[in-house]
């Protein structure tokens, strides 16, 4: 496992202009919280914002044919999958858009599954449906492949209404086909303010049950992230605040303490520390991997108080 330095040794992002620099420190001019990776335990590879739906709440601002991060080729990540491999990964994830549009995903996804499990965040709908006959000659892999398919509500009607008429039926028939076909999958879920988690978990349960999906699944519930771009306007993280998690053990649960994630920009791949942040720049952390590993990360975007606040985490449960 690739060991980090201690942090007074450590790069920083950038060089800080001023004792003010919005990176380095708050609104208020106090030191922001940050995390030291601990390692690479998940690399995350990001195929791209094209995606067959438009969802308006989409953290992503993903749409079909959009280009704000372009699509991965196997080309592009196969020298991450393999250097990842000498920093001691123990998981490849994917996300989107949606993956399954991406014409050379499922390439990536075989050559990724014979070196480590895998795991792949998909709408379940008519791209994945289309390629199940792919899909089909990975139940063998070496290594296995999780799904974790995005089912906003137990009602076909609300789920609708956010990613188009038919997608709430369409997903049910992914999540059923990759069921029976021994894949292991998982449900992202929209999570409300208030809510009663495991009546609402309950409707979910009954709702497959009665689509002849008897599994039991694993929900992950994720709040609203806002679009690409926007700015949050509550607290901020400071130094004082990481007081709250005062050993490298409590801070694991970051997700830039143990992941990284591929994006492409401008036909060029490169590193972000986290796959909540690719809409700030600041986050970019160049082309190495190792490099990114030896990087801090200050908790500066409005996203990170999901993980400070919520211990909240886009990884396999």
């Amino acid at each position: 496992m690739h060991k980090i330095q201690q942090s007074e040794q450590r790069i920083p992002l950038r060089v800080a202009d001023s004792s003010e620099d919005l990176w380095t420190h708050t609104r208020d001019g106090e030191p922001r919280g940050y995390i030291d990776a601990q390692g690479l335990k998940e690399l995350w590879i990001h195929t791209g914002t094209a995606c067959n739906l438009a969802c308006p709440f989409c953290l992503e601002g993903s749409s079909p044919g959009d280009k704000r991060l372009l699509p991965m080729l196997l080309s592009d990540v196969q020298s991450y999958l393999d250097e990842a491999l000498t920093l001691g990964v123990e998981q490849f994830s994917f996300t989107g858009g949606e993956p399954f549009v991406i014409r050379d995903f499922v390439n990536i996804l075989e050559y990724a599954s014979r070196l480590r499990p895998c795991f792949v965040l998909t709408n379940g709908t008519a791209p994945l449906l289309q390629r199940t006959h792919q899909l089909a000659g990975l139940r063998e892999s070496a290594h296995p492949i999780r799904f974790r398919i995005s089912l906003d509500y137990p009602d076909a009607s609300r789920h609708d209404a956010g990613r188009g008429k038919g997608s709430f039926e369409e997903a049910l028939q992914g999540i059923r086909w990759l069921t029976e076909n021994g894949f292991d999958v998982s449900i992202a879920r929209q999570m409300e303010a208030n809510e009663n988690s495991a009546a609402v978990e309950n409707k979910f349960r009954l709702l497959l049950q009665g689509a002849g999906i008897r599994e039991n699944v694993a929900f992950t519930a994720f709040p609203d992230f806002g679009t690409p771009g926007a700015q949050g306007s509550g607290p901020e993280i400071t130094e004082t605040c990481m007081n709250r998690y005062p050993t490298e053990a409590d801070r694991a649960h970051f997700m830039c303490a143990y992941s990284r994630m591929l994006v492409k920009r401008n036909e060029q791949v490169g590193v972000v520390s986290c796959t909540l942040v690719d809409d700030d720049p600041e986050y970019d952390m160049g082309s190495s991997l190792a490099a990114s590993l030896d990087t801090r990360v200050m908790l500066k975007h409005h996203r990170c108080m999901s993980c400070y606040r919520d211990g909240a985490s886009c990884s396999a449960p």
